[in-house]
Protein backbone atom coordinates (compact mmCIF):
# COMPACT_ATOMS: atom_id res chain seq x y z
CA UNK A 1 0.00 0.00 0.00
CA UNK A 2 1.40 3.37 -0.98
CA UNK A 3 1.54 6.40 1.28
CA UNK A 4 1.76 10.13 0.79
CA UNK A 5 3.46 11.83 3.74
CA UNK A 6 3.35 15.59 4.30
CA UNK A 7 3.82 18.07 7.11
CA UNK A 8 0.53 18.94 8.76
CA UNK A 9 -0.01 22.68 9.11
CA UNK A 10 -0.10 23.86 12.73
CA UNK A 11 -3.41 25.16 14.06
CA UNK A 12 -1.90 28.38 15.37
CA UNK A 13 -0.15 27.62 18.65
CA UNK A 14 3.37 26.37 19.08
CA UNK A 15 3.00 22.60 19.01
CA UNK A 16 5.27 19.71 18.06
CA UNK A 17 5.32 19.15 14.32
CA UNK A 18 2.66 16.83 12.96
CA UNK A 19 2.59 14.69 9.83
CA UNK A 20 -0.41 13.76 7.74
CA UNK A 21 -0.22 10.31 6.19
CA UNK A 22 -2.57 9.48 3.35
CA UNK A 23 -2.82 5.74 2.76
CA UNK A 24 -3.40 5.18 -0.93
CA UNK A 25 -4.55 2.29 -3.05
CA UNK A 26 -4.46 1.89 -6.79
CA UNK A 27 -7.60 1.52 -8.85
CA UNK A 28 -8.59 1.86 -12.47
CA UNK A 29 -10.81 4.69 -13.66
CA UNK A 30 -13.57 4.38 -16.24
CA UNK A 31 -11.05 4.67 -19.07
CA UNK A 32 -8.92 1.89 -17.58
CA UNK A 33 -6.13 4.19 -16.42
CA UNK A 34 -4.45 3.57 -13.07
CA UNK A 35 -5.36 6.14 -10.41
CA UNK A 36 -4.48 6.49 -6.73
CA UNK A 37 -7.35 6.80 -4.27
CA UNK A 38 -7.03 7.90 -0.64
CA UNK A 39 -8.10 4.91 1.43
CA UNK A 40 -7.70 6.68 4.79
CA UNK A 41 -5.80 9.53 6.39
CA UNK A 42 -4.09 9.78 9.77
CA UNK A 43 -2.29 12.54 11.63
CA UNK A 44 0.38 11.97 14.26
CA UNK A 45 3.36 13.67 15.82
CA UNK A 46 6.51 13.52 13.72
CA UNK A 47 8.49 11.96 16.60
CA UNK A 48 5.88 9.21 16.98
CA UNK A 49 5.90 8.62 13.21
CA UNK A 50 9.70 8.30 13.20
CA UNK A 51 9.66 5.87 16.16
CA UNK A 52 7.00 3.71 14.55
CA UNK A 53 8.82 3.65 11.20
CA UNK A 54 12.10 2.69 12.90
CA UNK A 55 10.35 -0.15 14.75
CA UNK A 56 8.76 -1.36 11.51
CA UNK A 57 12.18 -1.28 9.85
CA UNK A 58 13.69 -3.47 12.59
CA UNK A 59 10.82 -5.97 12.14
CA UNK A 60 11.24 -5.95 8.35
CA UNK A 61 15.00 -6.51 8.60
CA UNK A 62 14.43 -9.46 10.94
CA UNK A 63 11.91 -10.92 8.49
CA UNK A 64 14.39 -10.55 5.60
CA UNK A 65 17.05 -12.38 7.63
CA UNK A 66 14.56 -15.16 8.39
CA UNK A 67 13.54 -15.47 4.73
CA UNK A 68 17.16 -15.64 3.59
CA UNK A 69 17.74 -18.50 6.03
CA UNK A 70 14.61 -20.24 4.72
CA UNK A 71 15.88 -19.92 1.12
CA UNK A 72 19.21 -21.51 2.10
CA UNK A 73 17.36 -24.47 3.63
CA UNK A 74 15.09 -24.84 0.58
CA UNK A 75 18.10 -24.82 -1.75
CA UNK A 76 19.79 -27.52 0.35
CA UNK A 77 16.73 -29.73 -0.10
CA UNK A 78 16.52 -28.95 -3.82
CA UNK A 79 20.09 -30.09 -4.20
Amino acid sequence: MAKKIAEKAADGGVTPKQVEIKHLRSMKDEAGKDVSVVDWTETKGVDEAISQAEAQLVDAEAKVTELKADIVEYKKIKG
